[in-house]
């Protein structure tokens, strides 16, 4: 499920846009600021974001500027202003396409799956490296090393998950949701259960331990100090 982000200061618009992209299957937040947009985005990156250029405090050409500066996600602008002028402010600050009001749905929509197919494309190649860990999204394989390492779906989904968020301490909240798909439970053992398997399949020929507990927090997934990775992680907005 494709998170969107919409950042719009009229309620009803963004209502609209919330109750269908939510009925088209999108996990959708809303943000009525620009302030509102990057405190939002720091606290969970969205795959994409709908962003309205005239909105109080921060404007949208600068939120555009912002999250374009802290991460390669698709932006879509969708404002009343229409003249070229505008267009070329919007997408020189990085928005990948512009959408003029009023708008209909269906082509927003269009546009949505559009990007986020671009993205995904030029997304599911690349490869995942942390020290000598190395995971392939578009095939799903993972290397330890020389080693292929077999891992069931779960297994991987939560590994890829940790890798995406290299050095971030990831809350076990956070992990049953993104990659169990539902809510947290207390008394659940299955994300210790599961990182107990991660380890002794990537730790199987006596490798150094990447998965890391945080007492009563969750994991982090974290080079040993000394060697070499090319972290994942999201950059700071």
């Amino acid at each position: 499920m494709s998170r969107v982000l919409v950042v719009e200061d009229e309620p009803d618009i963004a209502d609209f846009i919330r109750r269908g992209l939510t009925y088209k299957g999108y996990e959708v937040d809303v943000a009525g600021s620009g302030e509102e947009a990057l405190e939002r985005a720091r606290d969970q990156l969205p795959d994409l974001v709908i962003l309205d250029l005239m909105l109080p405090g921060v404007d949208g050409v600068e939120v555009c500027r912002r999250l374009r500066a802290a991460e390669e996600i698709p932006i879509i602008i969708l404002t009343a202003r229409d003249t070229v002028a505008d267009k070329v402010d919007g997408l020189e600050a990085g928005a990948d396409d512009y959408v003029t009001k009023p708008f209909e749905f269906a082509e927003l929509l269009a546009r949505v799956g559009a990007a986020l197919r671009r993205q995904q494309a030029k997304t599911g190649a690349a490869v995942i490296r942390v020290a000598d860990l190395v995971i392939q999204p578009s095939s799903r394989e993972v290397l330890r090393g020389t080693r292929e390492v077999e891992l069931s779906a779960r297994e991987y989904d939560l590994l890829e998950f940790l890798a995406r968020h290299v050095g971030e301490v990831v809350s076990k909240e956070t992990l049953f949701e993104k990659v169990w798909g539902y809510d947290f439970e207390v008394e659940s053992d299955a994300i210790k259960v599961y990182v107990r398997y991660l380890r002794r399949k990537l730790n199987a020929s006596g490798e150094p331990d990447l998965i890391h507990s945080v007492r009563g927090v969750g994991y982090m997934l974290k080079a040993r100090q000394g060697t070499t990775h090319e972290p994942a992680l999201p950059r700071r907005i």
